[in-house]
């Protein structure tokens, strides 16, 4: 009985990890500015926090909404027309290009909100130079984000991993001229962390394309486009699944981001703390996503077959898979949680010894919670992926919204600012939100596969 589903395991990883990798890779960027932005001090990598806090939100929306074209290029590739699939590339690179813009110039406007936020106005006036860039890099990410998704639609997932790699090359060699001065190159501090990061975009960018120009199965998808010739039929589709799926990831992305803030209503330290825990569940967050990746393309691929059997099978073989992943991780966060924290601070430093010392202990009392997350944390997204590759994204948006808005994020302002459980208590709200978007995104995953394949015995009957 099991074995109808753990045979797709080695599918759905080869699918998966190319995926993965290329997620990780965009993580791995903030890895490696937040290890050596802590050289500098808890400050600074207070400030990167911050700064990439109001990125993060924008990014989500960017991310979110570029995945609508996923699904519609799978859907494509499976019913064998191409000139879908290269519609749907051409209205997402336009659509992802004009989001892109409109979001570096939202977080130009929304700015003076540091001053407001009542976060320590040192982290304030470090973050501030180092937002312009980073808020920037935007553009680049998201346009590659269209080349990206794309390619996973037509199940080629090592492309966008292969451009991921060459950017995090690119960013850790110049944050290493840049942030120290190394080499006779000018000593910058946080803001040659910035500027790493958004020459490191635009190589991705510039990469994929060339890669999949060069290739003679994308070769007719990429080039010869007519932006002139847009169709509004594709547009609203675009915007009907993008537009819901970004909503999704802005949930969850911002109820990060507000346990962020809240954190920084508490000082620095626990400023810091919260960044070291986020950073590392981001990293094992990733094997979610692509996992995720994976459920989408698979699950797009047999709707475009109209084989909603099978689809269930392996949508739910993905879903077993992730789990057992979840679970190594959250062993390894449960006993490497007072190790890992050690990774981002120097405690050699004898003048921010206490600083970093405190924010060490803090950090890992936040990865011990953020071991219990990582199992709700994976099956919701890659049920979420599932779902987007049925196409179904308006209720399930609604599901993240309650979850994260409704039940997690007054556990988080209560438990962390009215109790003395502080930042922890901030984490056991992301805690309750993921364990409760898990379940309510898998029942609704139950409902509609079951009611599909009810539809396709009675026609077959028939």
């Amino acid at each position: 009985m099991l074995s109808k589903y753990t045979q797709e395991f080695r599918y759905n990883i080869k699918l998966s990890v190319p995926v993965i990798l290329g997620m990780l890779g965009h993580t791995f960027v903030q890895f490696a500015d937040n290890i050596m932005v802590g050289q500098l001090g808890t400050a600074e990598l207070a400030a990167v926090s911050l700064g990439n806090s109001f990125v993060f939100i924008a990014m989500s929306l960017g991310i979110g909404f570029s995945t609508a074209i996923t699904p519609l290029v799978a859907e494509a590739d499976g019913a064998g027309n191409k000139k879908d699939a290269k519609s749907a590339l051409k209205h997402g690179l336009v659509l992802c290009t004009i989001l892109g813009l409109s979001l570096f110039g939202i977080i130009l406007l929304a700015k003076p909100l540091m001053f407001m936020m009542n976060q320590p106005i040192e982290v304030v006036e470090l973050a501030l130079p180092y937002l312009d860039l980073v808020a920037f890099s935007l553009v680049p990410l998201i346009i590659f984000q269209a080349f990206k998704q794309f390619s996973e639609g037509l199940s080629q997932t090592r492309y966008p991993m292969y451009a991921t790699i060459i950017a995090n090359v690119v960013n850790i060699v110049l944050n290493y001229l840049l942030i120290f001065g190394s080499f006779g190159f000018p000593e910058m501090g946080i803001v040659g962390a910035a500027i790493g990061t958004l020459i490191s975009r635009v190589v991705m960018v510039i990469y994929i394309w060339v890669l999949l120009r060069s290739k003679d199965k994308f070769h007719p998808f990429v080039t010869a486009f007519n932006f002139r010739a847009l169709e509004k039929r594709v547009m609203k589709k675009i915007i009907a699944l993008g537009f819901p799926s970004a909503l999704q990831m802005f949930f969850e992305v911002a109820i990060f981001t507000a346990a962020i803030w809240l954190s920084g209503v508490l000082g620095k330290n626990p400023q810091a703390a919260n960044q070291i825990a986020l950073n590392l569940s981001s990293m094992t967050f990733m094997f979610g996503m692509g996992l995720g990746v994976a459920a989408m393309i698979r699950v797009g691929n047999q709707k475009g077959l109209k084989n909603f059997t099978d689809l269930r099978r392996i949508a739910q073989s993905i879903f077993l898979l992730t789990f057992l992943l979840e679970v190594v991780f959250a062993i390894l966060f449960l006993v490497g949680r007072n190790w890992f924290p050690t990774i981002y601070l120097d405690l050699d430093d004898a003048l921010n010894l206490k600083d970093n010392t405190e924010v060490i202990a803090l950090a890992a009392q936040l990865v011990f919670v953020a071991a219990f997350f990582q199992i709700s944390d994976g099956v919701q997204v890659v049920v979420l992926g599932a779902l987007r590759g049925l196409q179904d994204v308006k209720i399930p948006t609604i599901i993240t919204f309650i979850a994260y808005w409704l039940i997690g994020f007054p556990v988080s302002y209560y438990l962390g600012l009215h109790t003395e459980w502080g930042s922890v208590g901030i984490w056991m709200g992301l805690l309750v939100s993921l364990t409760a978007s898990a379940i309510m995104l898998y029942i609704r995953f139950n409902y509609l596969t079951k009611k599909l394949i009810r539809k396709e015995a009675v026609s077959v009957s028939s």
